[in-house]
């Protein structure tokens, strides 16, 4: 093998590498920004303020609708596990997640068919995850969730729903910066494929053409 022809080898092995590294600077954006953003919070406002007026530690953001207050979840999204016994949630929301975490970013770096967007919005999934992963280990309490946002359970209401379920909330479930990467990248995931979906059937007209 000549050497123009191990440098041409060389490259193509380092473009790759440098489109599997790069966007992992977005997990390492959402779990700092998760954990000082908690950090203030647990600092700053007093645990389950936000339901003892007499406290005033809720700060408002957008007046009513959007708000800090300080808040701790032991199981996962909607409370979901919350009665279960401590070992059984430690099993389910701390180790299997983080045994998780660790298969999906051996398959991050194995694929070489993920698009940028797919890369970008999988390590902004699996920062979020290591930022709430990181206060199921080390905050006994539980996740610090602090963003409180009003919902149109008011509004549902008005136009005849009488029902229990979610039209029914005003307010949303607290959650954090960590659950807004989660949230925000799986639905660019999402999007990705629909992308690519779209695409693929643009090619497959214009082949039959």
């Amino acid at each position: 093998m000549t050497n123009n022809s191990k440098k041409t080898t060389e490259k193509k092995l380092k473009q790759p590498l440098k489109m599997k590294l790069f966007p992992l600077i977005l997990s390492v954006v959402a779990i700092l920004t998760d954990q000082i953003s908690k950090a203030l919070v647990v600092k700053n406002i007093p645990l389950y303020s936000i339901y003892d007026p007499e406290e005033g530690a809720v700060i408002p953001v957008l007046g009513n609708f959007l708000r800090f207050i300080h808040v701790r979840n032991n199981a996962v999204a909607f409370s979901l596990g919350h009665s279960l016994p401590q070992d059984i949630r430690t099993i389910l929301f701390s180790f299997a997640p983080l045994v998780v975490i660790i298969l999906v970013y051996v398959i991050y770096f194995r694929n070489n068919e993920f698009t940028k967007l797919q890369r970008w919005s999988i390590c902004g999934i699996l920062g979020g995850g290591l930022g709430n992963l990181i206060d199921r280990f080390f905050r006994p309490a539980g996740v610090v969730d602090f963003i409180d946002c009003a919902f149109w359970g008011d509004f549902f209401k008005r136009l005849g729903y009488k029902g229990n379920g979610i039209l029914s909330w005003t307010r949303w479930p607290t959650y954090n910066i960590a659950d807004s990467f989660v949230v925000v990248c799986g639905a660019l995931f999402i999007i990705s494929f629909i992308i690519l979906l779209v695409k693929d059937s643009k090619k497959n007209k214009s082949e039959e053409k």
